[in-house]
């Protein structure tokens, strides 16, 4: 399971390996529904692709996502007087007799202080960070489709919710951020073969066992390259109002020696540059062609080092 990614962050990148062009409409509407629904995530990176925009729908866009920021530290803030008003409180309390009560509601308004102190401080901070391009599940983050004659950069959930599913799948099976392929054809028939997308990426993260305890492995294609990912999407219709949810999932399978002996079962199936194009388009390819490109795939070294343990 690919349970999280660096996706490509130069939006040049997109438009140059792909010829994909950035749906702005799209973007303006989900962009604008974080102002109400804060659980919408986007990767941070793709902000930066508006900070200079030359038309009045990116200005749109960026200003939405200045607005998204200003509601988040404000909201920070607020929890911040609130803890900071606890610890005073608890500190208070312990000096005049220590208690297991007030050293408790100390700790956590000292830790819960601190996080959201760093949180703030990235909200302020207009300097790109490393971790600004990784995503996790039920992330946004930009995918690549094909509209007819119109190749696009669009933002969906990673996370694939399938059309016609009910809402509590993505409680009943979390791990639809990935289709695997042995798969495709029984629970991924709808989406395979019919809604297919890329995701570029950099690198990827696995959590591996090591010795009975969870380790995260980072895992760089060397020579470094894009990585294309092959991916499913879905576009889900709420049946109450009608709203809409663009999810995806990527593409795993059997993994290479490497990292099958860094700990891991599963691989993302990094396609070649000449796949794409049919992969894109797979309406009226026959399966079995579309099984071989994600076969036939780049096979670079996957290098990994211990991040986490």
């Amino acid at each position: 399971m690919c349970y999280s990614a660096m996706i490509k962050e130069d939006w040049r990148a997109y438009q140059r390996l792909t010829g994909a062009e950035i749906d702005l409409a799209q973007f303006a509407e989900l962009v604008g529904m974080t102002l109400e629904d804060p659980s919408i995530r986007i990767a941070r990176f793709v902000e930066r692709w508006f900070d200079n925009p030359s038309t009045t729908e990116q200005s749109r866009i960026r200003d939405l996502f200045a607005q998204r920021r200003a509601l988040e530290i404000t909201k920070l803030e607020m929890e911040l007087f609130a803890l900071r008003k606890r610890l005073a409180d608890a500190e208070r309390k312990l000096a005049v007799k220590v208690t297991k009560a007030a050293t408790e509601s100390q700790r956590i308004a000292t830790d819960k202080a601190v996080k959201a102190l760093k949180k703030l401080d990235r909200l302020k901070d207009t300097k790109a960070h490393a971790s600004d391009g990784r995503i996790f599940p039920m992330n946004y983050a930009p995918i690549i489709v094909q509209e007819g004659d119109r190749r696009l950069v669009r933002l969906a959930r990673y996370h694939c919710r399938p059309a016609g599913k009910p809402a509590s799948v993505d409680r009943q099976f979390p791990g639809l951020y990935n289709a695997r392929r042995d798969n495709l054809e029984k629970y991924w028939r709808g989406q395979f073969a019919s809604t297919h997308a890329l995701m570029l990426v950099d690198s990827f993260y696995e959590n591996v066992d090591r010795g009975g305890k969870n380790a995260v492995l980072h895992f760089v294609p060397r020579p470094m390259d894009t990585m294309l990912i092959a991916c499913l999407y879905s576009k889900w219709t709420d049946p109450k109002d009608g709203q809409e949810l663009l999810s995806f999932a990527a593409i795993t399978d059997e993994p290479p020696a490497e990292v099958a002996a860094a700990g891991h079962d599963r691989m993302i199936v990094n396609l070649k540059p000449e796949s794409v194009d049919a992969w894109l388009s797979p309406a009226g390819r026959p399966t079995a062609d579309l099984q071989a490109l994600l076969e036939d795939r780049q096979k670079p070294y996957y290098e990994s080092e211990v991040l986490a343990a």
